[in-house]
């Protein structure tokens, strides 16, 4: 989703250690697309027999050995949704695996896109099998839409949300806002000439624009075919209620009391509404962030959204280690 370059045009994601063991409530923060990088989920491996662990489960269940694809594939072959999105998933499950070694757990949690497929194993609501199948099926099914029918996605900075969404129905075709990401950042996606058109009005009124480096429209109503896809191989699966809360992409509050198979699929072609899940978090009192994936960005993302906050990203063992620290463990 353009994610690892928002966050380094935003300039908000760098770690906040606390000094003193913590107190508060702690939340999760499962990572989305956009923050692969080549090698990432190697170290941990090294030094975390727990996360080989995950790796091995995950490359028996998927078919091929995520833990070699990640050290030597490309950049390009990484970005693929379907391969993209099971290796965040696994690095994501591995480092929760870590954390809950050591006695870390959440207080809550939220997932941003593929992070909420995330979040919701890690609460088990569904098991080690289902997860993998899960995310499996869900990347493929993404990846051929985009195959199928491309789109286009610009991020917009410094912009209202009414400015933005105004805009997007202004223009001849399909563009939808549909990651509304934290205060003053705002995604846009849908057909290429409505969503060049609208990040041009946008701009002319005084906005900065940003093309990501995606040929998919994700969260936006070309993704139905995926999402119906899906949705048939999944509708038969088991699930369970989360162990501990989590807040929705779809709502932006705690998530709604539906089957899951359903909400995924709801959630493939809705809006990602971050901004208001880190307005539900900072209304329910959290005030510590572990993020559980690659990068930074939802680091940044909060930081620009509850003041005084606590970050802690938590992609390799290093940072791991000094988040364990902080927190007294």
């Amino acid at each position: 989703m353009g994610l690892v370059y928002l966050s380094r045009q935003t300039n908000t994601g760098q770690a906040h250690f606390a000094e003193e063991k913590h107190l508060g409530k702690i939340a999760f923060l499962f990572s989305g697309q956009g923050a692969q990088s080549p090698g990432m989920g190697v170290d941990l491996c090294a030094h975390y027999s727990t996360a080989a662990h995950v790796y091995d489960e995950a490359s028996n269940a998927l078919g091929y050995d995520i833990l070699a694809l990640s050290r030597d594939g490309g950049k390009e072959q990484l970005a693929q949704t379907a391969v993209s999105q099971p290796l965040i998933y696994t690095l994501s499950l591995a480092i929760f695996s870590v954390l809950a070694e050591n006695g870390v757990h959440p207080d809550g949690g939220a997932g941003f896109s593929v992070g909420e497929v995330s979040a919701l194993s890690a609460a088990n609501a569904m098991d080690t099998p289902t997860g993998f199948a899960v995310i499996d099926t869900r990347a493929k099914a993404m990846q051929a839409a985009a195959e199928q029918k491309a789109g286009t996605m610009f991020a917009i900075l410094s912009a209202s949300a009414e400015d933005v969404e105004n805009a997007c129905a202004s223009v001849k075709g399909y563009a939808a806002p549909v990651n509304y990401n934290c205060p003053g950042q705002i995604v846009i996606a849908g057909e290429e000439n409505a969503v060049v058109a609208a990040a041009q009005k946008l701009k002319d009124s005084g906005a900065k624009t940003i093309r990501l480096s995606v040929n998919a429209a994700f969260h936006s109503k070309l993704m139905a075919p995926a999402s119906e896809t899906f949705y048939d191989k999944i509708k038969a699966f088991s699930f369970k209620k989360p162990d501990f809360p989590l807040f929705s992409n779809v709502t932006g509050k705690t998530f709604p009391n539906e089957e899951l198979p359903l909400y995924l699929k709801k959630q493939m072609i809705s809006p990602v509404r971050f901004a208001n899940e880190i307005e539900s978090l900072k209304i329910e009192g959290f005030d510590t962030f572990l993020e559980i994936g690659p990068g930074k960005t939802l680091c940044g993302f909060i930081r620009r959204g509850i003041k005084g906050a606590s970050t802690y990203p938590l992609e390799d063992s290093i940072k791991l280690e000094k988040c364990l620290k902080a927190l007294g463990k």
